[in-house]
């Protein structure tokens, strides 16, 4: 093991080889292993945990009203067409009534019959439908766009180190993505001539987490593959500033760096795991990578596997707001593939 430290430690960066990266790439699971040997796994406290989660609910539901009074006061509505039914809801109640829905996961149907029940205090009484065309207002949307910069903007979020992630929802009780996508996987070497019927079963979502707070600047959904979504969720946050960003081996190519650089900067570091494949050729900020990962491999993979909060995440919304979307329309899925990203930002922003 003396050799393999010395060849980590004293390799020539200078004159980096493609052989050079394949051969670390050859030996990766024996360093992985050491990894795991010489770091101690922390452990949680679980009643610190329910104590730390029961305030961050609590400090949710009190900055709700006041964020979403402030998201919807920045926006200004001029209707061409004055004539028409007159509004039952506000904009402030649209928005909150989509939140307080999503996060007590009651259907369309289910949630106007509760509004009938409360409707001798909030005198709101609306239909179901009403409540399935919220996923579709435009000023909805907008108004949540503009909640997701407060949230971010209230909790401090500045140069972020992040991970990225992708997953997928079931639109259908039939099928859980999980087991499906190992079915999927299992026949992914095999040839059919029949056209696939699983685009309309799941969908993609993308998401990119700041580490220190654990909050969502950008999520991305996608409807025929997960880089869909990935680029969507990139877009998202391309106008925040991005110390560093860590993704999963199947984003170990030139351009999906290329388009990171491009779009967040030259200063920004990547972690990837480079392929067996690899080659040294592309652009600098490529070599960058390469040689940051020759250089000091462990170190390199301490800072990688910090993307494990990224799966954490997805697990935690799952747990927390259910694995199926229960939208049709893709407008209607994308809106509510938001207000998860929202709600799990919400419930984070009382964390110290």
């Amino acid at each position: 093991m003396d050799i393999l430290l010395y060849f980590l430690v004293f390799i020539p960066l200078v004159k980096l080889k493609t052989k050079d990266v394949r051969k670390v790439v050859q030996i990766l699971d024996t360093i992985i292993d050491e990894y795991k040997e010489e770091t101690i796994p922390q452990k949680r406290d679980w009643r610190t945990y329910e104590q730390q989660l029961s305030e961050r609910i609590r400090t949710a539901i009190r900055n709700l009203e006041p964020l979403i009074e402030e998201a919807v006061s920045n926006i200004e509505i001029i209707k061409a067409e004055t004539r028409g039914r007159k509004r039952k809801l506000t904009l402030k109640q649209k928005v909150k009534l989509l939140l307080l829905k999503h996060l007590i996961e009651k259907s369309n149907r289910e949630m106007s019959n509760m509004l009938m029940i409360f409707s001798m205090l909030s005198n709101i009484d609306i239909s179901y439908k009403s409540v399935e065309r919220l996923y579709s207002d435009d000023e909805v949307i907008l108004a949540l766009v503009n909640l997701h910069s407060l949230i971010l903007k209230k909790k401090g979020v500045k140069n972020p180190d992040c991970s990225g992630d992708g997953t997928g929802y079931s639109l259908t009780v039939k099928k859980h993505y999980a087991s499906e996508a190992q079915i999927l996987k299992a026949k992914k070497n095999k040839k059919s001539t029949k056209k696939s019927k699983n685009n309309a079963q799941f969908i993609f979502s993308f998401r990119l987490m700041d580490l220190d707070t654990r909050m969502y600047i950008g999520y991305g959904t996608g409807f025929k593959s997960e880089q869909e979504a990935f680029y969507n969720a990139m877009r998202m946050a391309g106008s925040t500033s991005i110390n560093s960003i860590r993704l999963d081996r199947y984003y170990a190519l030139q351009m999906y760096v290329k388009f990171i650089e491009e779009l967040f900067g030259k200063d920004l570091t990547i972690y990837v795991i480079p392929k067996k494949n690899a080659t040294i050729r592309g652009s600098w900020k490529w070599k960058k990578v390469l040689e940051d990962f020759i250089k000091d491999t462990k170190g390199y993979l301490g800072e990688y596997f910090r993307r494990n909060q990224s799966e954490s995440g997805f697990s935690e919304d799952k747990r927390r707001f259910g694995w199926k979307i229960p939208q049709k329309r893709p407008e209607r899925i994308e809106t509510h593939n938001f207000c998860t990203s929202l709600w799990h930002n919400m419930l984070w922003l009382g964390k110290n």
